[in-house]
């Protein structure tokens, strides 16, 4: 008579997946038979792929009489970490072909099934919960839901034998979801696998040394190692103005844009950044060319936001361009804006700018900008006084660390914040210009 463990991975091999998994990947899918099954660890370890493979085989099996969720902060980060990778034929096979879902729709069929979609990006969420009688769910991100939402779903969660099927990359370590399920996870019918960047022999060896130097501090122990561990210290421990401040600009290939964090009694600080042209190893960089900054504190008078815009203007229209010299004045593609400051926004554009309100996803912008520093791809003009006299200052606050929060404290930041604003809102345009360049330099 067959275990549960072994009725499991014999249900995988019916369903075929073509993807070659790793041993740890094995032994979670034979192992998650409990009711609560999380998967946690580092960015592409593995996690994901193994969870889904299991929600699969449950989809296969699933006791009939309730409904089948899959859950994520939105309908977006649900198509793309979960459906994408399910109806990729090179990882699930020709079950691929028995998935069928629309981007933003409210359900799928997944085997012949019907599967809700439930997205719980606040705790408003709950309310689509109410009234479900659930046989089985899938949740994507678990860390990024909100606790009343989780609470709610497995309340729902009430048909014999159902199952639900998680995963999370790691948060702080007074998170919800570490102090009440993870740390108690032998007192409850839970499974917890724990993955780490190297629990996957798939990927690129190279792929894999240049993540471990892009990450540091913080983000290295979270992404690469998996753990769960509290923002301390300096958050960009990693800066080294030996080598990352210039004195003369590069040759700029490509300006990216401005970022600007804006402020009447705070200061207002505007970042100009643009890629330089490859270095004689073929590098470009990412460069925070010249600043402008005006403190009113400082000034002892407050700029109107038409000020603020001519000056603006005035700045830009005097920055020695490096395409040439004697060439004055550059006119980036974007023009980056802090979101709360909308009258300046419309103010810029009865002057002929085009703005866009800026992503304000602090952590992600944050881990952004690490990336770069660590990974040697950004360089500061010393003009960039404000920005510089920020950086090295620039710290996670304790208190809100203690409570399971990561955020910065919010003293002195409005360089960083205007440089976070550009570097992290524009990360499609240049990134993909940092690829080193072949050839010879």
């Amino acid at each position: 008579m067959s275990t549960p463990a072994t009725a499991t991975a014999e249900e995988g091999r019916k369903l075929g997946p073509v993807v070659s998994l790793s041993p740890a990947q094995e032994k979670s899918i034979a192992n998650s038979t409990a009711r609560i099954n999380l998967w946690s660890g580092s960015v592409r370890s593995g996690k994901t792929i193994a969870s889904l493979l299991r929600f699969l085989i449950y989809v296969a099996t699933a006791p009939r009489g309730g409904s089948l969720v899959i859950v994520g902060k939105t309908a977006d980060t649900i198509y793309r970490n979960v459906f994408e990778p399910l109806m990729d034929p090179s990882l699930t096979g020709p079950v691929a072909r028995r998935i069928f879902h629309t981007r933003g729709a409210p359900t799928a069929n997944v085997l012949g099934r019907r599967v809700e979609i439930v997205s719980a990006a606040d705790v408003r969420s709950e309310s689509r919960l109410r009234g479900m009688t659930c046989a089985g769910a899938y949740v994507d991100e678990a860390s990024l839901i909100p606790e009343g939402f989780w609470d709610q779903l497995l309340a729902r969660l009430s048909v014999s034998g159902a199952q639900l099927f998680a995963t999370t990359n790691p948060d702080a370590p007074n998170h919800w979801l570490r102090k009440r399920f993870i740390l108690r996870v032998n007192e409850l019918d839970m499974r917890y696998f724990h993955f780490t960047l190297d629990d996957n022999p798939a990927l690129d060896p190279v792929y894999v040394a240049n993540l471990k130097m892009e990450y540091t501090g913080l983000w290295y122990r979270r992404f690469i190692l998996g753990e769960w561990c509290m923002a301390e210290g300096a958050i960009y421990d990693m800066w080294d103005p030996d080598r990352m401040i210039i004195d003369t600009l590069p040759q700029i290939e490509k300006w990216i844009g401005v970022g600007i964090d804006y402020g009447t009694v705070n200061p207002l600080s505007a970042i100009l950044a643009g890629v330089s042209v490859p270095d004689h190893f073929g590098q470009r960089r990412l460069v925070l060319a010249s600043e402008w900054r005006w403190d009113s504190k400082a000034e002892r008078r407050q700029l109107t936001d038409a000020e603020y815009s001519e000056r603006i203007t005035g700045w830009l229209d005097h920055i020695p361009d490096p395409y040439g010299p004697g060439t004055m004045g550059v006119r980036p593609d974007w023009i980056i804006v802090d979101p709360s400051a909308a009258s300046f926004v419309a103010q810029l554009h009865r002057d002929g700018f085009v703005p866009t309100l800026g992503d304000n996803a602090v952590l992600d912008g944050i881990r952004s900008v690490s990336n770069l520093i660590a990974a040697d791809q950004l360089r500061v003009h010393r003009s960039c006084a404000g920005w510089l006299g920020e950086v090295g200052s620039y710290s996670w606050d304790d208190r809100k660390a203690e409570k399971g929060d990561d955020a910065p404290i919010k003293l002195d930041d409005h360089s960083l914040d205007a440089s976070r604003y550009i570097v992290y809102t524009t990360q499609s345009v240049w990134q993909q210009l940092l690829e080193p360049v072949t050839g010879n330099y």
